[in-house]
């Protein structure tokens, strides 16, 4: 599996290369600046690509800027925000395509190495993988919807654990509910929300964050 790392840190930068060659990545470039990401993404087309959103020069949003402009050009390009910070205009636009292989984790909450490339490889094949703490901005953002104000208390925690990657059964042993009562739970999200339910785990994140995007 192709990579391209995009990190200004060169300790960081280093760290992360080493960890993706130890587990079967090729790194096929390591950038430090927005410019330069945006060149290696359309050059070398990876798999994937780590990308931190504070970057030289701006040092702002240089990083997320530079993946949604790679996505522009190379449309589905696999992308996984690995940051400090989330921030919630960039996030939402990039996932406003809505062609999903989108993940955005923060690097404080990184706690095991093994399930962070395993996170890695989930977005490579086309899944959506989101921090809690970013789904919880996303979420608080839209507080005031109509829609989600319909929501009961279980049916926001359902959709928080969805909008993270989980399955069914991965969020019925985290809320200690049974299967069935997690697919009525989703039932009556979809149906609230007016998106059409599906029992793919992938379209159905997809259209969680497709309506969290507005």
């Amino acid at each position: 599996m192709r990579i391209v790392v995009a990190e200004d840190l060169a300790l960081l930068r280093e760290g992360l290369i080493r960890i993706f060659q130890a587990n079967g990545f090729e790194v096929v470039e390591a950038v430090d600046n927005g410019p330069s990401l945006i060149r290696a993404l359309t050059a070398h087309r990876p798999d994937v690509a780590i990308v931190d959103v504070r970057l030289p020069p701006t040092f702002t949003d240089e990083g997320l800027r530079a993946a949604i402009e790679a996505r522009r050009q190379l449309p589905g390009l696999p992308v996984v925000v690995l940051s400090q910070y989330v921030e919630q205009l960039y996030a939402r636009e990039l996932m406003s395509d809505r062609a999903g292989a989108v993940g955005y984790l923060l690097k404080d909450r990184v706690m095991a190495v093994d399930q962070f490339v395993e996170h890695v490889r989930q977005v490579a094949s086309g899944s959506t993988i989101m921090d809690p703490d970013v789904v919880a901005a996303l979420l608080t953002h839209r507080s005031a919807d109509p829609h989600l104000l319909a929501l009961t208390p279980r049916e926001h925690e359902v959709l928080s654990l969805m909008a993270q990657g989980r399955s069914n059964a991965a969020i019925a042993a985290r809320m200690f509910v049974t299967e069935k009562t997690v697919s009525k739970h989703s039932y009556n999200i979809f149906t609230k929300l007016g998106l059409e339910p599906s029992e793919d785990d992938n379209r159905r994140i997809l259209a969680v964050l497709a309506y969290l995007e507005g």
